[in-house]
């Protein structure tokens, strides 16, 4: 996902409804109550009915206070990078030039110069994304693709001070990254903390950020799903939420009716750009990993099998004697890689790790990566219609 200046970014093969990063610094709050109409006898309903309804009516009236307590913790992100035009092959030409022109070939061959023999300044362009505080010393978390080739980076507060901004790491893979500012002398920034409990579906969420670079803004909503693959990597698990968030609310926050942050936006499905009331978040317990990572070693490092795999079908699981269809189809082994020298071939199964059993090829790069390099593990594997097992010492 890529986030150029509110650019939507190129649509999903699959979806005639396009997939959009969300670049900008709104704070996304999703809480709200549905109401319930008078008509309704609630001494005549079943009692799972009844508590439902009295759930729902005794839903908060506002979430004022929960925006005062998270607002200042939220940042818009400023980032300044080179602009570049591209041509329809891929190939990057200087101001826009026609690529194959002569023009084109003299600037690729001498450098981009002016008439009088100096460099000529590159384009630059601005892009605005969102952010918050997890650290009262300036720690910031934003989406990878909202810094993504930066030239400097500018952090807003919400009182619109501006603060330059270090970049200590980024994951592509999680589209998670990790800044550093610096807070004025004698000063501590407004924070907030990662929810230690997964939301269940259903639950509000509350979302603050600067959509379409408008400013703090507060949205509200629930948890729609969980565990969504939208196809942009291997690591795949977000959380959907219909609270409206739009391009410019990348790397903001959704929190809970306490405060706490669930997740982290990232991207939309919309035919036009903005909010059809389908979002996706990153969330609270992937990212705390992630950060963790990037904030002590400036990078994430996660343990390596060494397998191209897919997914195990009914015909599949019928023609290998298996019971279930649980598990990851070994396609192929990288040479040189841990599983080669523990002997997996194309064709196993894997079926648990240390015991643990595998429900499909995301559940195993999941647990492989969240495990260190160097680390053995005990991986059980299906072939010639039995299971074996082995232990291999992850790269």
């Amino acid at each position: 996902m890529s986030d150029q200046t509110n650019n939507p970014t190129p649509p999903q093969k699959k979806r005639s409804v396009r997939s959009y990063a969300l670049a900008g610094t709104a704070l996304a709050l999703v809480l709200g109550g549905a109401v319930i109409g008078s008509s309704v006898d609630i001494a005549r309903t079943t009692p799972a009915f009844a508590d439902a309804v009295h759930v729902q009516n005794a839903g908060p009236a506002s979430f004022a206070d929960v925006v005062d307590k998270v607002r200042a913790a939220v940042v818009s992100v400023r980032v300044k990078s080179m602009a570049m035009d591209t041509s329809a092959n891929g190939e990057d030409t200087p101001f826009g030039l026609p690529p194959g022109t002569p023009m084109d070939r003299f600037f690729k061959q001498f450098g981009q110069h002016n008439p009088n023999g100096q460099r000529q300044q590159q384009p630059t362009q601005m892009s605005l994304g969102s952010g918050f505080f997890i650290s009262d010393d300036g720690y910031v978390v934003t989406n990878n693709h909202v810094i993504d080739k930066e030239q400097s980076v500018t952090v807003i507060l919400d009182d619109r001070t501006e603060l330059n901004a270090k970049v200590i790491g980024s994951d592509t893979k999680t589209d998670l990254a990790l800044l550093k500012v610096t807070p004025p002398a004698g000063t501590k920034f407004t924070y907030v903390q990662f929810a230690q409990t997964e939301p269940r579906v259903g639950d509000w969420v509350v979302a603050v950020g600067n959509p379409f670079g408008l400013g703090g803004t507060v949205t509200r909503g629930i948890v729609s799903a969980r565990g969504r693959q939208i196809g942009q990597g291997q690591y795949d698990d977000f959380l959907q939420i219909d609270a409206p968030v739009n391009k410019g609310n990348s790397g903001g926050p959704t929190f809970n009716p306490q405060g706490e942050v669930v997740g982290i936006n990232t991207a939309i499905f919309s035919p036009s750009g903005g909010s059809v009331g389908i979002a996706f978040a990153i969330p609270a317990s992937e990212a705390q990993k992630i950060i963790t990572d990037i904030k002590d070693h400036g990078s994430v490092v996660r343990g390596w099998l060494g397998v191209g795999i897919q997914a195990i079908d009914r015909g599949l699981a019928d023609s290998m004697k298996m019971q279930t269809i649980e598990g990851a189809l070994v396609r192929d082994v990288q040479s040189g890689s841990p599983a080669e020298k523990a002997g997996f071939k194309t064709g196993d199964a894997i079926i648990a790790v240390d015991g643990q059993a595998v429900k499909d090829g995301r559940d195993l790069s999941a647990r492989v990566a969240d495990m260190a390099p160097g680390k053995t593990v005990k991986i059980t594997y299906w072939r010639d219609g039995g299971s074996h097992d082995a232990d291999v010492t992850l790269g």
